[in-house]
């Protein structure tokens, strides 16, 4: 077994934070991250250091976020409309299209280097997934997959009425991510119809604190998150 492989992750919920904040910080820890990947590359096994794997929790005040393979005219605001609804708006560099963070989502940002777990981007992001369906069914709230679609979804075997509670948007580069996923707790949903939701405008959104009809703990959802987390990656937090 390879001795550099390290499977702790050092956990930090950063609290309310500005997004350009978090992705400057994102940015600068990725950047390290894959910076002893390339180092560590022209050493010898028994000078490598180990790569230092991360989970942040983070909420950000209202932002409208648009990845690389988004389309511009799916934010539905000008200039003058986010000044109104006290929103910002940024292109970054994750995949997907545009969806929005604010007050009662959690936010989380995995910066884990994969060769330390697994090197499939599809199994990763099926894996936070499925943190999601597990953290959801401890609350009695069915979810699942839409086929050819990421995120979360409730009303996913019918279809009548599907409505996405968690968007996915990652960004990987030797096997390292950042960004992560966006969970609908106690979220205005009014601030979802400025834009076309990751693209998709024949299927709706959704946050738990209307399915359960009452407002959610975000305390107790983040720690049972972290948990299913832990378990599904085989993760030690720190």
């Amino acid at each position: 077994m390879n001795e550099n492989i390290n499977k702790t992750v050092k956990f930090r919920d950063l609290g309310r934070m500005d997004y350009q904040e978090a992705w400057d910080f994102q940015e600068e820890i990725f950047g390290e991250t894959v910076a002893l990947k390339i180092k560590n590359r022209n050493l010898p096994a028994s000078e490598q250091l180990p790569t230092p794997n991360y989970l942040f929790f983070v909420e950000h005040p209202h932002v409208y976020t648009l990845g690389k393979s988004g389309k511009p005219e799916n934010l539905l605001l000008d200039e003058s409309g986010l000044e109104k609804h006290h929103a910002s708006y940024y292109k970054i560099n994750r995949g997907g299209d545009i969806t929005y963070h604010g007050p009662g989502q959690l936010v989380g940002y995995p910066i884990l280097d994969l060769d330390n777990f697994f090197t499939d981007i599809h199994k990763y992001l099926r894996l936070l997934e499925e943190a999601i369906i597990l953290t959801l069914a401890d609350y009695g709230v069915p979810a699942g997959r839409i086929d050819g679609l990421t995120g979360v979804w409730l009303d996913h075997e019918n279809q009548i009425n599907p409505r996405k509670i968690c968007a996915m948007g990652v960004k990987s580069s030797r096997w390292v991510t950042m960004h992560g996923f966006a969970f609908n707790l106690n979220v205005d949903l009014g601030y979802f119809g400025h834009i076309i939701p990751c693209g998709i405008d024949d299927k709706a959104v959704t946050s738990l604190h209307l399915e359960l009809g009452r407002r959610v703990d975000e305390a107790e959802v983040k720690e049972k998150v972290k948990i299913h987390l832990r378990d599904l990656f085989g993760m030690e937090l720190i």
